[in-house]
């Protein structure tokens, strides 16, 4: 391994001071044990590739259609294959050293975004968890700033937001008095042995207070109370529809009332445990309640409409030069994230061009097989380290520090702020009660419908609206911009979140993401057009993987149709096992598994791993992207309106305890059933029927490739064929 220390310079008080604040290690053994199958595999794919288009043209007596339609599939798959070899090319891992940091140093402001839209699918204790975890982060209170944005306009979240943040005045004295590193109040309190710290009475007595104050926002996190705020706005419309006579008007009325109550400042200038005399007492951060204006007449932009209305709000009160992006279920696990961030952006040499920081999206809820591969483990331990080598990986979507400046603009523009606000930024605003209300009213009108028309909001800069992945695009504009970025994945989850334990959630998720990828590389920004002439080759090929993944569909059904008809008909299409075309065949096959397998193991893996993440690859390209292919073809045909689908946060029990069985849970998913099952019950009959013929006929050697395919695809198929073996069990109950 190569390691290299990077240095960072500051002045600090006219005093010169030089410390190492990161370091990077180029993973030189994965690199040569990358390479070297890289050209053997390739090598032996072009033999491959050129058996297929030879033979199709030497006008062999084969069916034409088939043969084509085969030799596409492998085509693709061949593609994405290389595509994905830039991820190889040359991996980095990164740490950094956040003691080197004075504790006194007079670091900018920071300010944190979080998003949230439906009580009922993100349950409100889980939003606030995130809230108080994001007040505990180990920054200046004076220099930290949160943000709320609810889109659902719900009363519940308002309210339980200014609870929490009085729950906040005493739980962030706790945490710092004992150096608490868990600082989400759920996790602290549910973790069966508290971390290492000096256990004292005045400790005990304090943690028993504390879980007092615990319990008084656990009542908010009812579908009860969703259910009567949606009905109370209900009624609140159906009163506007009467007395007004018009529905326009009474749409008009509502939102504005809804805009001049929910947009609040939860808190401009205290202190903690309400003691502003105390030497010892410490100022709490900002905390800004937003809930911008929504009509059915105007676009709202969902996540990137809302991370902008954020973006302008912030610029009034705070106007960070740094921002923290967190999903509502994300909470801090390390409360010196931001510290750690800082390691990158404070060097003089990677800051300029530095526009974001990733840290990887991490899971508290991932069972011990993770049957759904749910911790992305190819993406954040392979290929985000080796984005990390090209400049830097994409946005995530959460759990990124970004810099404001790189929104507006190029690294060596300067800055266009849409926004008036011409104080320092990163200073929080001290008002007083009038110019509370004046701030207000100015912020209303940023986080209004009318208020990015005839604008280039979402266009030339700020989160993109061209995609409804806004994060993963908007992370691409910036690449091509000239911007840099860094990843760090440091040995403690600095975040982790609730992700989907059943197949429904999972599907529905991967269902947005194809059909919003997929309508990236087919416009004017695909990677291999638009992101070649503004980037290198190998970045514009790791985003080229992540846009074109869901093709995978396309040669997935191919494969599951096309050779099994074949079988049936006793048509073959691989080679006699004789032959030396079928060392060929077999070559790239177990040079691909031998590759994803070692790359498991390799990173601490099992067999197990392994297989299910073969499994729930081949189940998602099959179902998910499928429907995610249909899903923009609807789009584009004018058939169906571009709607943004939450994914269900709320955890249910009879779930959890099928998914930490390792069992799959398919129920509320009959739609995606439909390709699954269909194509399982193909490959059965087919293969009994195939296997008859292959009797009859004696050709063991020309069909062995097709057997082999379907018993493999029967394996995999298992899980479908379990789950409709038990709903006719219950059907006949």
């Amino acid at each position: 391994m190569e390691t290299v220390a990077l240095v960072s310079s500051y002045d600090k008080e006219d005093m010169a001071s030089t410390k190492v604040l990161h370091s990077c290690t180029i993973l030189t053994h994965r690199i040569i044990t990358n390479r070297l199958p890289i050209l053997f595999h390739f090598t032996v794919t072009l033999l491959l590739l050129y058996y297929r288009i030879s033979h199709f043209f030497n006008g062999n007596s084969l069916p034409a259609l088939s043969w084509a339609l085969i030799t596409i599939s492998e085509l693709i798959f061949t593609f994405i294959w290389c595509l994905t070899q830039a991820f190889h090319w040359r991996p980095l891992s990164r740490t950094v050293s956040i003691d080197e940091i004075p504790a006194n140093m007079n670091l900018e402001g920071l300010d944190v975004f979080v998003c949230t839209a439906d009580p009922r699918k993100e349950p409100t204790m889980e939003v606030m968890n995130t809230i108080i975890s994001a007040l505990a982060l180990d920054y200046l209170p004076e220099k930290l700033a949160v943000y709320l944005s609810d889109d659902g306009g719900s009363y519940i979240t308002l309210y339980a937001l200014k609870e929490a943040f009085a729950f906040s005045k005493r739980w962030l004295p706790f945490c710092m008095k004992y150096r608490i590193k868990t600082r989400c109040p759920e996790a602290f309190f549910s973790l069966a042995k508290y971390e290492e710290l000096s256990i004292t009475d005045e400790f005990s007595a304090k943690k028993d207070e504390l879980e007092v104050n615990a319990s008084k926002y656990v009542v908010f996190d009812r579908p009860a109370h969703a259910e009567v705020c949606n009905r109370y706005i209900q009624f609140g419309f159906y009163v506007c529809l009467i007395s007004r006579s018009s529905l326009r008007a009474s749409v008009k009325l509502l939102m504005f009332l809804i805009m001049a109550i929910l947009l609040q400042i939860i808190h401009g200038d205290t202190y903690m445990d309400d003691n502003e005399n105390d030497e010892e007492s410490t100022k709490m951060p900002l905390l800004v309640y937003v809930s911008r204006e929504r009509r059915p007449s105007k676009p709202h932009r969902f996540k990137a409409g809302a991370l902008n209305a954020l973006l302008r709000v912030s610029e009034k009160f705070s106007n960070g030069p740094y921002l923290l992006v967190l999903d509502c279920d994300m909470y801090c696990n390390d409360p010196t994230s931001a510290r750690q961030a800082m390691c990158f952006h404070l060097d003089p040499q990677m800051s300029p061009s530095l526009a974001f920081v990733q840290f990887p999206q991490m899971f508290y809820n991932i069972s011990k097989n993770d049957i759904y591969d749910n911790q992305a483990r190819s993406a954040y331990r392979i290929k985000w380290q080796g984005m990390d080598g090209i400049r830097g990986p994409s946005l995530s979507g959460t759990g990124f520090y970004l810099k404001r400046k790189a929104l507006y603009g190029s690294p060596n523009c300067e800055d266009k702020h849409p926004s008036e606000a011409q104080r320092t930024s990163g200073e929080l605003m001290k008002f007083s009660s009038e110019e509370e209300i004046a701030i207000l009213k100015e912020a209303k009108l940023l986080a209004s419908c009318n208020y990015e028309r005839n604008t280039k909001w979402g266009e030339e800069a700020r989160f993109s609206y061209e995609s409804l992945l806004e994060s993963t695009f908007t992370g691409y504009l910036l690449h091509c911009r000239g911007w840099t970025s860094a990843y760090l994945c440091p040995i403690r989850p600095c975040f982790l979140g609730c992700t989907t334990i059943d197949m429904k959630d999972a599907l529905v998720q991967l269902v947005k993401w194809s059909s919003g990828l997929l309508q990236i590389g087919l416009s004017r920004f695909s990677p291999l057009s638009y992101g070649v002439s503004r980037m290198s080759i190998l970045q514009s090929m790791c985003y080229g993987y992540f846009i074109y993944q869901p093709l995978y569909a396309i040669a997935f059904l191919i494969y599951g149709i096309i050779p099994q008809l074949c079988f049936l008909n006793g048509i073959p299409l691989y080679p006699k096992v004789l032959s030396p075309w079928f060392v060929v065949f077999s070559t790239v096959y177990l040079s691909a598994i031998g590759q994803q397998l070692h790359e498991v193991l390799s990173d601490g893996g099992t067999t197990l791993t392994w297989w299910n993440e073969q499994r729930i690859w081949v189940i998602k390209s099959v179902s998910g992207s499928c429907f995610g292919c249909l899903d923009l073809f609807m789009k584009w045909s004018g058939i169906k309106k571009t709607t943004f689908r939450l994914t269900n946060k709320a955890v249910d029990k009879d779930k959890l305890e099928k998914y930490e069985k390792g069992e799959f849970d398919f129920q509320g998913a009959t739609m995606f059933m439909i390709p699954l099952s269909a194509l399982a019950i193909l490959n059965m009959a087919c293969l009994i029927g195939g296997l008859g013929g292959i009797i009859l006929r004696r050709n063991y050697e020309e069909m062995f490739g097709q057997i082999f395919l379907s018993l493999f695809i029967m394996a995999l198929s298992y899980p479908m064929i379990q789950g409709l073996l038990k709903r006719s069990k219950k059907e006949k109950q």
